[in-house]
């Protein structure tokens, strides 16, 4: 017995020969068949069907339209064979199947729509989330051995202890580029000297805090989010309001608070180590030695260049922390959820704290500090 589905001529190849189907006509056994008849160029107007042992819808689905592109007669079909031919008869469909797709305008204004409307509907839950966060910190300056002391701390440790090695080595290779970048393009006016100027004052200003910020969003941002949203993932938090704990009070106060104390030192550590850095290319590169281009730092930069800096760390931090604990308590769903929402909480950082950086210059500008 054939195990599986054929066919062959009968009589001479061309118009008027007989084309004889053999075997099993079902879905296990018509996979190799199907690819061999539509390939066949043969011109037969009649389909012998005598030598079907068996035969399911498939397999009439494929003999109807085997006849149908030959037009071709079919003979020599059992009872059960026919029924199913003429079930299936006419189920083909050729047309295109393709997704319609709107006018480039109306997707254009159909994206916008969505956006603002999710702008809107985030803006409510940032507000309701600050909402929760000011209720939470007036709970604990009511019942401050509410406070998560231990959880502060670990926080303090992973927000900054544990960022000095990134941090050190990103602003001092800053302060080297800024100094080397700076000196070849003043030397052409003869004013290399002025890299000590150039070295101090944007780094202090600028991009000692803002470099800092824009790697506490990538390392702790990304890690507040991913922390907070897992919890949510496998309902840890739910069973933390089971049980009475607060999951802002445990959760979101102290990093928040970690990362906007922390900020203040690993801004200015950062201050530090790009002025080293400059210092540093400085007496390669310019001959100005080490201690003369330290001392000369304090002679031309204004103290409240400094202040500037300090100032705008702590907000800095405070809106990193915000967005890595906002975008992890809205983890739901599933686990992609949870690499979204990481995702959306570093570039909503580094976009706010950019933003407000070009605020803070400015309204320090206007206050007479630029």
């Amino acid at each position: 017995m054939e195990r599986f589905a054929g066919f062959e001529v009968d009589g001479e190849q061309g118009r008027g020969a007989t084309l004889a189907l053999t075997g099993p006509w079902l879905v296990s056994t018509i996979g190799a068949v199907e690819t061999a008849l539509d390939a066949s160029e043969d011109a037969a107007t009649r389909l012998d069907l005598s030598r079907i042992t068996e035969i399911d819808t498939a397999g009439a689905w494929l003999i109807g339209r085997a006849a149908e592109k030959r037009g071709a007669g079919i003979s020599g079909a059992s009872a059960r064979a026919q029924r199913l031919i003429d079930a299936v008869a006419g189920l083909g469909f050729d047309a295109d199947v393709s997704a319609p797709r709107e006018a480039l305008a109306t997707r254009v204004t159909e994206r916008m729509g969505e956006m603002v409307y999710n702008a809107r509907r985030g803006s409510y839950g940032l507000i309701g989330f600050l909402g929760a966060l000011i209720l939470a910190i007036a709970s604990i300056a009511r019942h401050p051995r509410r406070f998560a002391g231990k959880a502060f701390v670990r926080q303090l440790e992973l927000v900054g202890v544990a960022a000095l090695p990134i941090i050190g080595l990103m602003s001092f290779l800053i302060g080297i580029v800024i100094a080397q970048q700076g000196a070849v393009q003043l030397s052409q006016f003869g004013a290399e000297t002025l890299t000590v100027n150039l070295v101090g004052r944007i780094t202090l200003r600028e991009l000692g805090v803002l470099m800092t910020a824009i790697m506490v969003a990538g390392r702790s941002g990304s890690a507040f989010a991913a922390q907070i949203g897992t919890m949510k993932l496998t309902e840890e938090i739910d069973a933390m309001r089971t049980i009475g704990i607060s999951p802002m009070e445990a959760l979101v106060i102290p990093r928040i608070m970690a990362c906007v104390f922390m900020m203040i030192f690993l801004g200015f550590y950062s201050m530090v180590m790009a002025i080293v850095g400059g210092a540093f290319v400085g007496d390669v590169m310019l001959g100005i030695p080490f201690l003369t281009f330290l001392a000369r730092i304090q002679e031309v930069v204004p103290l409240y260049d400094l202040w500037v800096g300090l100032i705008k760390a702590p907000v800095f931090g405070l809106i990193v922390a915000l967005a890595g604990c906002y975008h992890g308590m809205q983890v739901k769903g599933n686990s992609e959820e949870v690499g979204l929402r990481t995702t959306l909480a570093v570039v909503s950082a580094i976009f706010a704290v950019i933003v407000l950086d070009a605020f803070f210059a400015v309204f320090f500008t206007n206050v007479g500090w630029g």
